[in-house]
């Protein structure tokens, strides 16, 4: 294979950022984009120059009238299964959005019919090739922090103002509020970074008005008796994104993009981190071209899944779908 050659399905804002990325490989041609909206279509093809770029309406018509090796799915979340099993099933290898799918048996469908044929299945989330994150992960794991105690994770966001009146409200295209969407990144973070399984679940919810949830607030406890504290805030006035990973023998503190190391009777310190080797669209091509193993696979994306059903179980929260 000389260059992998991708299509995108879905081209409104998050499949800039992927546009971008791929832009940067030498090893990837970008030959089709699909989507409804021809508006959204002509906006990225101009944005990024792609000339000779064939647009489709849907993802059908794109995958029965051109050869493609892979598919990045940018789509409304309720969207991502059907099409991802398209793919699939159409030869194509998939990078998908978060959340992968609205529910555990979207999930395990997704991963079953990947392994059945031979596809790269990975999940956009981030985080995992952020270097802060990555320090974090390793910090746990090394024991750096000595017996992990306690997590709190919280996000806040001005979720209701900035997607009022688009499908991230209409729970048949959105599966769900705040929590799957962007709160979706922080449950990825938490189950990530701790790798620990969750036991007990307890949750409160608030829609305040809308069609689906905006406000959640998660106790959980996790294996190794670790304490967990999830707040996912989505009718707030801005971003605010924090974490505290306590342990035995001491604590991280992020906080918008920034880490802080406390020790008991010791002064705070900023770490050294690694540097960003790879993101989402470099790693889904370097799976591909078999240069590594998948970076985030299905398996784990099905246990953001997991738990985000959980949760929303716990607050017997109907209106996902």
């Amino acid at each position: 294979m000389e260059k992998v050659r991708i299509g995108i399905i879905g081209t409104g804002g998050i499949a800039h950022l992927h546009v971008k990325h791929l832009k940067e490989l030498v090893d990837v041609d970008i030959v089709s984009v699909a989507d409804p909206s021809e508006n959204n279509r002509h906006a990225i093809l101009s944005k990024f120059q792609l000339e000779d770029v064939k647009q489709y309406s849907n993802h059908k018509g794109m995958l029965a009238a051109i050869k493609l090796d892979a598919v990045i799915i940018c789509s409304p979340h309720t969207l991502h299964f059907e099409q991802a099993m398209d793919a699939m099933n159409n030869g194509c290898h998939v990078l998908i959005e978060k959340p992968m799918a609205c529910s555990e048996e979207e999930a395990q469908q997704l991963m079953k019919a990947a392994d059945r044929l031979g596809k790269v299945l990975q999940v956009s989330y981030q985080r995992h090739f952020d270097p802060e994150f990555l320090f974090i992960r390793n910090a746990i794991a090394n024991g750096k922090l000595g017996k992990l105690t306690s997590v709190t994770a919280s996000l806040y966001q001005e979720w209701k103002q900035i997607t009022e009146g688009t499908w991230r409200q209409n729970p048949n295209l959105s599966g769900g509020g705040m929590l799957m969407d962007s709160g979706s990144h922080i449950i990825d973070v938490l189950l990530w970074t701790i790798g620990l399984s969750p036991i007990d679940v307890t949750s409160q919810i608030e829609c305040h008005n809308t069609s689906v949830e905006l406000d959640s607030f998660t106790s959980m406890r996790f294996e190794n008796d670790v304490v967990v504290g999830i707040n996912i805030v989505g009718y707030a006035p801005c971003w605010h994104e924090t974490y505290v990973f306590c342990g035995e023998d001491g604590a991280i503190f992020y906080e918008n993009g920034k880490i802080t190391i406390r020790r008991l009777g010791e002064e705070p310190f900023i770490p050294s981190l690694p540097e960003k080797t790879t993101n989402q669209d470099k790693s889904f091509v370097d799976a591909i071209l078999g240069k590594h193993d998948v970076l985030v696979p299905g398996q784990f994306a099905k246990e953001v899944v997991q738990l985000t059903e959980r949760i929303y179980r716990s607050a017997s929260y109907t209106q996902v779908k």
